[in-house]
């Protein structure tokens, strides 16, 4: 068993250290392979070679019958894939036994969002000092460019280029893309360096930073977004996911453009087998402008 807590350590560590990963995506490793070693322990399986596909089987039935879902099978089948493609690499398997083994299909469920209406009631609001402007400003890129909580809260000042109307984000995986930052992102954006300025933090590479000049984490974000929707009467339940599927949805109602939404999402869901179109940046760009609510001109 010690085989097996070992190896699984070096593999999380190999996707913090070689694959950059988000926390976020390595607690959710952690805690699946957590919950795989119990039922390894429960079987008396102390090494790679014991564990047979009819195991991991046997391990998603368990796993329905204590009540996770289609979609949190699935990710528990991922990172075991994932997992034992690391051994593989590191010479400590031969064979993959979660290859060979389906997950049951998830419900689709559509994404909560916000309409365009409601949207527009969250961001309108005058108070404009220097933590209502950035908290503004935060909302409108996450609109405005869709994305991630993790994306937006690890952008520096650098990433925004105001004269091009674009912004350079990290997404899963350390993947870099490049996304058009609307008209009013832009306006807000410019207002926040203005206060950012007299906070005196120059050194401090963070876009968005607190009162004592530390990057503003994730957990902070998310209460700001709450404190705004409940503050405007939108909803109690606003955070920076919603404000991503919105964006998604209201150009692709627009547009239609599926591959570019996508593109621009930097979305690769490896559930799927669908290969993303490539769509240049000019295009993306001519579809955005058309079709995003808040980057048209008046």
């Amino acid at each position: 068993m010690a085989e097996l807590k070992t190896n699984t350590a070096d593999f999380l560590q190999y996707l913090t250290q070689e694959r950059r990963l988000s926390p976020h995506t390595i607690s959710n490793y952690q805690r699946d392979l957590k919950r795989f070693l119990v039922f390894c322990q429960q079987q008396d399986l102390t090494a790679w070679p014991q564990i047979k596909s009819s195991h991991i089987r046997q391990f998603m039935a368990q796993c329905h019958q204590q009540g996770l879902g289609g979609r949190s099978i699935q990710r528990l089948l991922s990172s075991l894939r994932s997992l034992y493609g690391y051994l593989i690499k590191m010479g400590l398997a031969k064979m993959n036994p979660a290859q060979s083994v389906q997950a049951p299909k998830a419900a689709q469920r559509l994404p909560a969002t916000l309409d365009v209406d409601q949207m527009n009631s969250l961001l309108a609001y005058d108070e404009m000092d220097w933590r209502s402007c950035r908290d503004k400003a935060m909302m409108e890129l996450l609109y405005s460019s869709g994305l991630r909580l993790a994306e937006l809260a690890s952008l520096n000042m650098g990433d925004i280029e105001m004269r091009e109307g674009m912004v350079k984000v990290t997404g899963k995986g350390n993947k870099e893309r490049v996304v058009p930052v609307g008209k009013q992102a832009l306006i807000v954006l410019k207002q926040w360096h203005t206060h950012r300025d007299t906070l005196g933090f120059a050194e401090q590479p963070a876009l968005f930073i607190s009162q004592q000049g530390k990057r503003l984490g994730m957990r902070a974000i998310q209460k700001r977004l709450q404190y705004w929707g409940q503050k405007q009467g939108v909803s109690e339940q606003v955070h920076p996911h919603r404000l991503r599927h919105a964006f998604a949805s209201h150009v692709l109602e627009s547009s239609g453009d599926l591959r570019a939404v996508q593109e621009l999402l930097g979305h690769a869901d490896i559930s799927t087998t669908q290969i993303y179109t490539h769509v240049d940046f000019q295009q993306l760009a001519k579809v955005y402008d058309a079709a995003h609510p808040r980057a048209r001109k008046k």
